[in-house]
């Protein structure tokens, strides 16, 4: 009996071993997409953006700043989507896309070169297209940052890894518009003036060289391939030495016998 629970420490190890490769090949592979965000509108602002797809899950960073800072005495409520293509890459509108001549590119007329709304980056709750005009979850001031990890449509997922999501912040100081953009009415909501809603900054979202595997998509994590190979390695040792010191035992056991 004392001989077989020898034995069975190589055994032991080995299962340790095991446990180590498949915690290894456990690990999910993250895609990770990026957007410089230039002005629109000669909003003043810029931007970038970072998303990171898991499955179905995508973490947004996301920093702004140069835009106008408040409406009606509050924080200013700046929208912000990823609009997709289907037909077409994504890209950000010029100039010669204001149609009516009012001085701006809202958003209908931006929408041949971005598409529509997929994904609403709002700071809680809802992140489909229904939330797009929901001032209350839209980042707030002139300048924000924006963090936030949830469960992204496949249509959304898609487009982005076919290179046709575009990231877009709206909302435009009133005084540095037109008179006639000034007084306008949003057309996507007709509650709001149409500065709210009009397009303020843009990026095309691209793949980034910052590829990486990770753990939980919600808390994020990093690279653990070194740490598996060391666990590997550490458990192959683990092996060999509790396989010599079972046959030393072992021996050492029969002699003591003979």
């Amino acid at each position: 009996m004392k001989k077989l629970q020898l034995l069975a420490v190589p055994t032991l190890a080995l299962g340790m071993l095991a446990a180590a490769a498949t915690g290894a090949s456990a690990d999910t592979h993250a895609e990770t997409y990026q957007a410089e965000l230039e002005e629109l509108n000669g909003s003043g602002g810029s931007g970038s953006t970072m998303i990171r797809i898991s499955g179905d899950q995508a973490t947004v960073s996301q920093e702004v700043s140069g835009l106008a800072e408040t409406f009606d005495g509050n924080p200013y409520p700046h929208v912000q989507h990823i609009h997709i293509t289907t037909d077409t890459q994504g890209q950000c509108p010029t100039p010669d896309a204001d149609e009516n001549g009012d001085g701006i590119v809202d958003t209908p007329e931006g929408g041949p070169s971005y598409g529509m709304v997929g994904t609403t980056l709002s700071t809680s709750g809802d992140t489909s297209a229904g939330a797009a005009t929901d001032l209350t979850v839209a980042g707030m001031g002139g300048s924000f940052s924006f963090e936030r990890t949830f469960t992204m449509n496949a249509e959304t997922i898609e487009a982005i890894e076919a290179g046709n999501g575009t990231v877009v912040v709206h909302g435009l100081d009133p005084a540095t518009l037109s008179e006639e953009a000034a007084g306008a009415m949003s057309t996507l909501a007709p509650e709001l003036p149409l500065a709210a809603t009009a397009p303020a900054l843009c990026g095309t979202l691209t793949a980034s060289q910052m590829d990486m595997p990770i753990g939980n998509p919600e808390t994020g994590g990093g690279n653990t391939a070194g740490m598996d190979s060391e666990m590997i390695a550490l458990g192959g040792g683990l092996v060999l030495v509790a396989a010599g010191a079972g046959v030393y035992m072992v021996r050492r056991r029969q002699a003591g016998q003979g």
